[in-house]
Order: C-alpha cells, then sequence, then structure tokens
C-alpha cells in the first residue's frame, strides 16, 4: 500500500485571542485542522467571560453539574476549543454555533450534518480538537509518561503480528511504540464512529521505512485514508485519522466556498523514525 504523506502538526492555541487566521488557512489548504491547547491557557479567558453560558449554550447544564473543579474547567475549556476552531474554519461567531453529541458521544455541530467532521481529546492539562471539512476525523492523545502496562493490555490492543512486533523491542521503545499504536486506533476507531465499541485488537497497523503508519488489512485500508502522530509540546502523542472524503463547506454567515475538494497536499513533517513519533 502507498503511503500517505505526512501531515501538518497541530496548530498551537494559547487562548481566545489566538491567531485563528491561521486555524482558518489552514483549513483552507489542507481540508482540515487540528489544533492543541491546555485548560490552563484557556482558564482565565473561561471564568471572566460574561458571555460564557450563552457561549456553552446547550452544554451550560452540564458545566453546572460537574462536580470536579478542574473536570469542570476541562469540559468548558474543550467546549470553548471546538466552538473557536470551528467558528474559525466558518468565519462564524462562536456562539452562533450549536454542539450536538451522537450516541457514542462524538461532537457534531447542528445544521452541518456530514459537512463538517468534530473530533475532541483531552489528558491531563492538554486540550486537542479537529475539524474537517473533507471527510471523517479523529485525534487522541496521551502523556508519553503514562505507564500503560503492556503485559496486561497487549492481547486487548494489539493483533497477533504486532504483539510479535513489540515482543521484540527493547523496553523504553517498545512503552512509546505501544503509546503510539493505541493512540492511533483510538484515533482511527473514532473518525469511523465507533469508539469504545471497537476492539483494537480487530484493528491492525503496519509502518513503513520512515515510520509511517497504514492499515495493515488491504481490505479495509480503503482510499484516502491517512495517519499521522506528533509529539507536543515534548509531553505528550497527539494521532490523527483522517478519510479524505473531499466536502464542500459553507458558512451560514458568509456566503462561497470554504473548504472544497480540489486542495493543496498538506505540508509534510520529517519523521523521527521508526517506532518514534515526528517530533514537533
Amino acid at each position: 500500500m502507498t503511503a500517505h504523506p505526512l501531515v501538518a502538526p497541530p496548530v498551537h492555541l494559547p487562548g481566545p485571542d489566538a491567531p485563528w487566521d491561521d486555524v482558518h488557512e489552514r483549513a483552507r489548504a489542507t481540508g482540515r485542522v487540528v489544533v492543541h491547547t491546555t485548560w490552563g491557557e484557556w482558564l482565565y479567558a473561561a471564568l471572566l467571560d460574561p458571555e460564557l453560558r450563552g457561549l456553552l449554550g446547550r452544554d451550560w447544564p452540564r458545566y453546572r453539574q460537574t462536580p470536579a473543579a478542574a473536570d469542570r474547567f476541562t469540559f468548558a475549556v474543550s467546549r470553548m476549543v471546538i466552538k473557536y476552531t470551528a467558528a474559525a474554519v466558518l468565519e462564524a461567531a462562536p456562539a452562533d454555533l450549536d454542539i450536538a453529541y451522537q450516541p457514542g458521544g462524538r461532537p457534531v455541530l447542528r445544521g452541518f450534518g456530514e459537512e463538517l467532521h468534530l473530533s475532541l481529546a483531552h489528558t491531563e492539562e492538554l486540550v486537542v480538537v479537529a475539524v474537517s471539512g473533507s471527510g471523517p476525523v479523529g485525534v487522541d492523545t496521551e502523556s508519553v509518561d503514562r505507564e500503560a502496562s503492556y503485559a496486561l493490555l497487549r492481547a486487548q490492543v494489539c493483533t497477533p503480528e504486532e504483539a510479535k512486533e513489540l515482543d521484540a523491542l527493547p523496553e523504553d521503545e517498545r512503552r512509546l511504540r505501544f503509546l503510539r499504536l493505541w493512540t492511533l486506533k483510538e484515533a482511527y476507531t473514532k473518525a469511523l464512529g465507533h469508539g469504545m465499541r471497537r476492539r483494537f485488537s480487530a484493528v491492525g497497523f503496519t509502518w513503513d521505512a520512515e515510520g509511517r503508519a497504514a492499515l495493515a488489512d488491504p481490505s479495509a485500508a480503503a482510499p484516502g485514508w491517512s495517519f499521522a502522530t506528533h509529539l507536543v509540546g515534548a509531553r505528550y502523542l497527539v494521532s490523527e485519522a483522517h478519510r479524505d472524503r473531499p466536502l464542500e463547506v459553507r458558512s451560514r454567515h458568509t456566503p462561497g466556498e470554504l473548504v472544497g475538494p480540489a486542495v493543496p497536499p498538506a505540508p509534510t513533517v520529517e519523521s523521527a523514525g521508526p517506532g518514534y513519533p515526528a517530533g514537533r
């Protein structure tokens, strides 16, 4: 199977006053954008925003009913980042967008159907959001310091071929490759809309000579799937799965095509080699 080009690294958004033009241009150029931030960077904006209730909209009751302060702030920030990012892509006002949820919890924008795909992931203080107008997208993240028990999770996460490859690696390299594999499978199942309902061990990945991931089963490797993992903030692995299905996304506020079927390829990012994420 021909390897896909590695996609551009996620965009860092330090707050509501971030350079949103960069987000819009990335979406125009590649059909999608992945952003990352920390809830701490947005915390004061969330706490001091007099319009927070209107911005959260239907999520306001859930925000108010979340008992733990850290969980409550992470929830508020993650929804703010989704709305601000989607608004930048659509050239709309964040408060004019309304988030709904599919049965598995996947966020969607009301009124956009399959025109716009969203994905959300967070771990510790990191929040990652993907918005795609060119096909399904999924993101996942884990800390590189996470001590996941390979022995306990091996059969649940890995195919026999993947387990055999991981068994042969030194412990440190195995742990990092295992986390990368885990986040890729999580991102892929999110893009499919399956979430945790699909067994990870039923999905296999292979790696090319430059460390790029691809689906192992040719029958499952529908055209257009691309995968990438990046190291963010020297602490987190962020994996993205995307199936290129060009769609025209139009803003309800600004006429004219924002993301169309004829988009140039994403900038390539050098890989750090097999078993290690592309470093940025």
